[in-house]
């Protein structure tokens, strides 16, 4: 059954999360210096001895690592990731309210990467081995070699020092969208490069099989045999591809946010494991995690929609 797939896909995740989860939570011992002394150190260079061992009694960090491990993952099921060593806030409260941050400028840089790379994936394919295919597959060629960072700064020296037209970095206020304009740009554009050379690749594959030709020979119109027929049957390995490249984008570019100055998932974690906020580094780990998992769930569902075939073979 169909539904028993799902249910098995759902039950997969669970030791995956545990996996993650107990690797994340493992941070606070195997990476370098310890909280309760970095936190207690007295300006000028010295250490606390009594303040470092209340600190560490205080959240817990006396006690042995499976006994701190269980306490953290019981209260995580609930919501409830612990509190940060550095502002004392919910981790959870903290992580979400960079998630909406990330997830304003992701579904911005998705619909720039998706507008740019289908129709122009489906141009190259249709205009195979011409001027107009060479332009596309130039394009996607720069878009994919460019780092992130090297496109971040170009764009800043071009729109915000040049031009003048964008801000440089921050983020705005209200209905104020001009600082998101160009780190959206760079993961859309980013993105699209790979998701152009996939859509191309497939439609290639798919305009040569003999339902095509068939179609063709029945005096369909161009427009239907590409749109209903060769799109369709085509979106398999490019919903792939899209749903990585969601992944991506929802868990935040740690290079674009950080060059950008976006308060989101990405500029989170850098800053959490720069001030050795390993509460919030574990919290945002394992959050982090979820939403991969759910993408690729959902980008499963999706190609049973877009497959009559998956949907037989897995509900048999």
């Amino acid at each position: 059954m169909l539904r028993e797939y799902f249910i098995r896909r759902l039950l997969y995740m669970v030791p995956v999360l545990l996996f993650i989860s107990f690797l994340s939570f493992s941070l606070i011992y195997i990476a370098p210096g310890d909280p309760a002394e970095i936190m207690m150190t007295i300006p000028g260079g010295g250490v606390n001895e009594e303040a470092v061992k209340a600190f560490r009694v205080a959240h817990g960090l006396d006690q042995p690592l499976y006994v701190l491990y269980f306490n953290w993952l019981g209260n995580a099921v609930t919501g409830d990731f612990g509190y940060s060593y550095m502002s004392e806030q919910p981790v959870f409260e903290t992580v979400m309210n960079a998630f909406g941050n990330t997830l304003t400028l992701a579904v911005l840089g998705l619909i720039i990467a998706l507008a740019i790379a289908i129709p122009a994936g489906i141009l190259s394919a249709v205009k195979h081995n011409t001027i107009v295919d060479s332009i596309c597959r130039f394009f996607a060629l720069i878009g994919v070699s460019i780092p992130n960072f090297w496109q971040a700064y170009l764009m800043i020296v071009i729109f915000s020092v040049i031009l003048h037209w964008l801000p440089a970095s921050g983020f705005g206020h209200g209905t104020d969208i001009s600082y998101m304009i160009l780190p959206a740009l760079v993961l859309g554009t980013s993105a699209a490069a790979v998701i152009m050379r996939m859509t191309r690749s497939s439609m290639l594959e798919v305009m040569g099989m003999e339902y095509i030709t068939t179609a063709r020979a029945k005096g369909l119109p161009e427009k239907t045999v590409i749109t209903r027929h060769a799109l369709k049957n085509s979106l398999i390995p490019v919903i792939t591809v899209t749903g990585l490249t969601i992944g991506f984008l929802l868990n935040g570019s740690v290079i674009v946010e950080t060059i950008f100055g976006w308060p989101g998932i990405g500029n989170l974690v850098v800053n959490s494991i720069l001030s050795h906020d390993y509460m919030m580094v574990q919290g945002t780990i394992l959050f982090v995690a979820i939403i991969y998992l759910a993408v690729n769930f959902v980008v499963d569902i999706v190609y049973v929609w877009a497959n009559p075939e998956i949907r037989y073979e897995r509900a048999s």
